[in-house]
C-alpha cells in the first residue's frame, strides 16, 4: 500500500507514534523514527526492520525549532524525500486552569503546537516542490471540547486542527494531503500520566480516574494503540486520495461533531 514511499514519524518511540510507525512499515514505507528520546527511537526502528523496510532514528526535541531543518534536511537526505508525515509527539500535564504558570503554558504549546508546525513546514515545502504528499497531525478528543484541567493542552489541541485545516488549504493545489485524527482515551503512556495525576490531585486510587473517563465512552471501552493506527494509515495511503483538511474522531462516540 505505501511501496517505494517514506514517512517521517515525530513521537515514533512510544504510544500512538510507535504503532503508526510499526503499520507504516509493515504497508511498506521506509521510516524515519523521530523521538525526543534516542533509545525508544533506535528501539521502534528496529521492530520496523523486521517488515525489511528501512528504518532509521532520529533524537529530536521538536520544542527546540532550529533543530527540526536538519533533522527533516539528513532524512531528504538519507531517503531521498518525504512522502508522509505523521506529527505523533505530545506532552500533557492536568493541573487547574488558575494554577497555570507561563512555564506550564509554554512546555505544553512548544511542542504540541509550536513543534508540530515548524516540522509540518519544513516537510511541507518538500511536499509542494514534488507535489505530491501526505500529512496526518494527530489532535485530541480535547482539541474539540474545554478541560477545566488541560486547558493548555486544549489550547495545542485545539491549534493542531486549526494548523491543519490552513495546511490543507495552503497545499491543495500542489496535491498535497493535510488531516488530523482525534483521539479519544487510547491505552498508552500518556493516558496513564493522565490518570497518575488526576488520581494524586483527587486523592482517588490509580486506575479509577481512567475508568471514570472509560465510563462516559459510548461503545464502553479504551482505545488500542492499533485503532489509532489504522486510521492513520489509511489517511496516508492513496485510499484517502479525495480527503483533505479533515479532523477524524476516533473516539468510542466521544464526540461526534
Amino acid at each position: 500500500m505505501l511501496r517505494g514511499k517514506v514517512a517521517l514519524v515525530t513521537g515514533a518511540g512510544r504510544g500512538i507514534g510507535r504503532e503508526v510507525t510499526l503499520q507504516l512499515a509493515q504497508a511498506g514505507a521506509d521510516l524515519a523514527c523521530l523521538d525526543i528520546d534516542p533509545d525508544a527511537a533506535s528501539e521502534t526502528a528496529a521492530r520496523a526492520q523486521v517488515h525489511r523496510v528501512r528504518a532509521m532514528p532520529l533524537a529530536v526535541d521538536l520544542a527546540v525549532v532550529p533543530a527540526i531543518e536538519p533533522a527533516v534536511a539528513r532524512v531528504v537526505g538519507e531517503m531521498g524525500r518525504i512522502d508522509v508525515l505523521v506529527s505523533c509527539a505530545g506532552v500533557i500535564q492536568t493541573k487547574p486552569l488558575l494554577e497555570l504558570t507561563e512555564r506550564d503554558w509554554d512546555g505544553i504549546l512548544d511542542v504540541n503546537l509550536k513543534g508540530l508546525f515548524f516540522c509540518l513546514q519544513a516537510v511541507g515545502r518538500r511536499m509542494v516542490e514534488q507535489k505530491s504528499g501526505a500529512i496526518v497531525n494527530i489532535s485530541s478528543m480535547a482539541g474539540r471540547t474545554g478541560r477545566p484541567l488541560a486547558a493548555h493542552y486544549c489550547a495545542s489541541k485545539f491549534g493542531v486542527i486549526a494548523v491543519t485545516r490552513s495546511a490543507a488549504l495552503a497545499f491543495a493545489p500542489y496535491g498535497v494531503r493535510v488531516n488530523a485524527v482525534c483521539p479519544g482515551i487510547t491505552d498508552t503512556p500518556m493516558w496513564d500520566q493522565i490518570d497518575a495525576e488526576r488520581a494524586e490531585l483527587f486523592g482517588l486510587p490509580r486506575g479509577e480516574p481512567k475508568a471514570q473517563f472509560v465510563r462516559t465512552v459510548p461503545l464502553g471501552r479504551i482505545a488500542t494503540p492499533d485503532e489509532i493506527a489504522r486510521v492513520v494509515v489509511f489517511l496516508c495511503s492513496d485510499a484517502a486520495a479525495y480527503v483533505t483538511g479533515q479532523a477524524v474522531n476516533v473516539d468510542g462516540g466521544l464526540e461526534m461533531d
